[in-house]
């Protein structure tokens, strides 16, 4: 886990958010998936730091290199 995302049973229900926010990670992928900058999505969640979010975006890139080198299950 990296120190940029909180799972907290008592925000969010658990949700992974980023950290010391109440705001989920999964929103900052679904604003990217819509076509919207990284810029946009902090403008939209000034409680996320830029720094916060491009940890959590080097590590979803590391996570799915290293997933393409594994064989299929």
């Amino acid at each position: 886990m990296t120190r940029a995302i909180s799972i907290d049973p008592e925000v969010q229900g658990g949700t992974p958010c980023f950290a010391g926010t109440r705001v989920p990670v999964q929103t900052l992928f679904d604003y990217l998936a819509r076509d919207r900058s990284l810029d946009y999505f902090l403008e939209q969640f000034p409680s996320v730091r830029r720094d916060l979010a491009l940890e959590v975006l080097a590590q979803a890139g590391k996570l799915v290199s290293s997933r393409k080198d594994r064989p299929a299950a």
